[in-house]
């Protein structure tokens, strides 16, 4: 179920490397200077280097994804407190130097693995939890929180971007996709103050253990539910319509998990009409998107996995 074709990571405009990373941390952080950096992932932005067993590393690497780093450097300290998961708040903060021309940053290194790498069925098993996360996030956002052109905003400023999408997407389903995409645009937009958002909260930017020693699969399915055990990679921290966070529900979960998510959401009186239609109209655009990528990609099956969902039966 993937369009086809493939959508390419944007290319880096700086070198990232353990001898670079090493450099910067005894040039800022002399303190640091014993712990060798070692690779970690290499994102969509972000160059990320474990150092040491407790801490890593992220550089940005392109232009584009120096401010959300920014963003990150001064918003995350005063969100974490509220949050019931760890995020990753920054521990140092680094500065150009040494032939690096960016920001970056020193944050605890979370134990766990992507929980992209479990089966939908598993990660049912945190649908609690993460509607614990964004009760506890979607509060009203001040004033000069970071603004996003492609995230909270309202569905008709993406309308040209996913009708694009939508076009590689095979005829069979194509259909039934821009059906959902264009009663998410008939839907009232977002009533209220515009909501603090993590931006970007798929399978990927959350750390999962499983649960050790359960003896119970997750609804019989054979799969030890998954527990969270952080949230990463707020690049794009925003303010704006919830529904653009609440969209992952169906890139996370089965139908059975989804339905769990919203229960746990209910009564949420932040969250205006329309808000679970506006949000499968973004898990649309989302879906689309990530089954584009190559097949090697860990959010390419996360992709696959949400137009499934949206097509299947619920």
């Amino acid at each position: 179920m993937s369009p086809t074709g493939s959508t390419p990571r944007p290319a880096a405009d700086v070198g990232v490397d353990p001898e670079m990373v090493g450099t910067l941390v005894r040039a800022q952080f002399p303190e640091l200077a014993h712990l060798e950096p070692g690779f970690a992932d290499d994102g969509w932005d972000n160059a990320i280097y474990r150092l040491g067993p407790d801490l890593a590393v992220r550089l940005p690497r392109r232009a584009a994804a120096h401010g959300l780093l920014l963003n990150e450097m001064r918003w995350l300290p005063f969100l974490a407190p509220r949050l019931p998961l760890p995020v990753p708040v920054p521990v140092h903060r680094g500065k150009p130097g040494e032939g690096y021309p960016y920001h970056w940053v020193i944050v605890p290194w979370f134990s766990g693995r992507s929980a992209a790498s479990v089966p939908a069925a598993a990660r049912d098993g945190y649908a609690g939890a993460l509607a614990a996360f964004f009760r506890a996030l979607h509060v009203p956002a001040p004033a000069d929180a970071p603004r996003n052109l492609v995230r909270g905003v309202p569905l008709r400023d993406r309308d040209d971007a996913v009708r694009s999408r939508l076009e590689a997407v095979a005829k069979p389903l194509r259909g039934a996709l821009l059906a959902m995409w264009e009663q998410g645009l008939a839907e009232l937009e977002h009533v209220g103050p515009p909501l603090w958002l993590h931006g970007d909260p798929h399978p990927h930017n959350m750390l999962v253990h499983d649960t050790a020693g359960a003896g119970e699969s997750a609804a019989g399915t054979g799969h030890e539910p998954a527990r969270l055990s952080a949230v990463i990679d707020f690049g794009d921290l925003t303010a704006g319509d919830p529904a653009c966070d609440l969209a992952v529900a169906w890139l996370h979960f089965t139908p059975s998990g989804l339905e769990e998510f919203r229960e746990r959401l209910a009564g949420h009186g932040l969250y205006s009409p329309g808000t679970w239609v506006r949000a499968r109209a973004w898990a649309v655009n989302y879906a689309v998107l990530m089954a584009g990528l190559p097949s090697g990609d860990p959010l390419h099956a996360v992709g696959t996995h949400g137009i499934e969902h949206l097509l299947g039966p619920t």
